[in-house]
């Protein structure tokens, strides 16, 4: 009995073992939840079976959620141990999400854990999505798509649209119309991103001028929108994203994931290209220079860099005197050499047959 528990543990997905281990539930806004209902005098909150929420404890709950008054089609976990507590759509139409405090500590703890099984996952993903930048027209999966390979050739933030609204800073999916020029197969970005940082990004792919091409034709200055069945435009948020990505992956896997994994990937790179340190000195300035570089990468400081973005491995691999090896350029899955280099380390860390010294 304990065997078959724990062979069904192995087969949960990493956010169902992540929200167990922060002794929470996992959860999602398909299943029966609690609605919220506007009234003259502000909202009302309902069960699933249509009944009144009157419990206090329930209530203040939802109030220290702090969801948007904006917020539409509200959906809120029935009980307090769920990982996701509210979803809803904001003005745009983009679904927003609003978590328990203890999953987001979790998942900061886990993101580096992940790393393995998402470079797992990237050949399965980057299938799906080629076959959809091919669909005809220009549906929903086709501009979910365009924002999924864009994430992986640019290295760009999603995007949140409180800080385009608010603080006039941009990420992929809060791009207007005014940020873009494409000339021929090139297509260039450029806006100022978090903290006030200039982005300047160009992309030679000719699927995707011609998809960014006829997505500038749409009406407003939104880049990433879609026409649904009726003629009507629909936002693409950060929330549709990372649903498209759990979706053809088969995993909580989200936008940030990127992000981290091409910092490690990066990283590790410019160790190679460093060679083998000649002391432990010299091993840590080379290290300081390749997150220096991963950081201009990426747009962020040093330090933010090291702690979210490169992962802890290939620090200690370059550490212990180690590089990565790389496979022939005809390696298997859909993966760069580099890229099946970091997997094959994060799979064996303590393996030296994986490094050339």
């Amino acid at each position: 009995m304990k065997r078959e528990r724990s062979a069904a543990i192995l087969a949960m997905p990493a956010a169902a073992i992540d929200a167990r281990a922060a002794g929470l539930r996992h959860v999602h806004d398909d299943r029966p939840g609690l609605r919220r209902i506007p009234t003259k005098g502000g909202f009302r909150y309902t069960g699933a079976d249509g009944k009144p929420v009157r419990d206090a404890a329930t209530l203040a709950r939802i109030r220290a959620l702090a969801i948007p008054p904006a917020w539409r089609d509200v959906w809120i976990c029935p009980t307090p141990n769920g990982h996701l507590q509210a979803t809803g759509r904001d003005a745009r139409g983009r679904k927003q999400y609003r978590y328990h405090t203890q999953w987001r500590s979790v998942r900061d703890g886990v993101k580096y854990e992940r790393m393995l099984a998402f470079g797992q996952a990237l050949p399965a993903i980057r299938r799906h999505v080629d076959a959809a930048l091919a669909l005809p027209g220009l549906p929903r999966e086709k501009v979910l798509a365009t924002v999924v390979h864009l994430l992986q050739a640019t290295m760009m933030r999603i995007g949140n649209e409180e800080y385009a609204r608010n603080n006039h800073s941009f990420g992929l999916t809060t791009l207007r119309n005014r940020h873009v020029r494409i000339d021929g197969s090139k297509v260039r970005f450029r806006f100022r991103g978090k903290s006030g940082v200039q982005h300047d990004v160009t992309v030679s792919d000719r699927r995707v001028a011609r998809n960014i091409r006829r997505l500038r034709e749409l009406p407003g200055q939104e880049l990433f929108q879609y026409a649904d069945d009726d003629g009507t435009l629909h936002s693409i948020g950060s929330g549709d994203v990372n649903d498209y990505l759990r979706a053809i992956s088969g995993d909580d896997y989200t936008a940030k994931d990127f992000r981290t994994w091409h910092g490690s990937v990066l990283a590790a790179q410019a160790l190679l290209e460093y060679g083998p340190a000649a002391s432990a000195a010299e091993a840590k300035k080379n290290i300081v220079r390749a997150i220096e570089a991963v950081a201009r990468k990426l747009g962020n400081t040093p330090a933010v860099c090291r702690k979210c973005y490169v992962h802890p491995v290939v620090i200690d691999a370059y550490l212990s005197g180690a590089t990565l090896a790389l496979p022939p350029a005809t390696a298997p899955d859909a993966l760069a050499p580099e890229e099946h280099a970091l997997l094959t380390l994060l799979q064996n860390p303590a393996t030296a047959a994986i490094v050339a010294k």
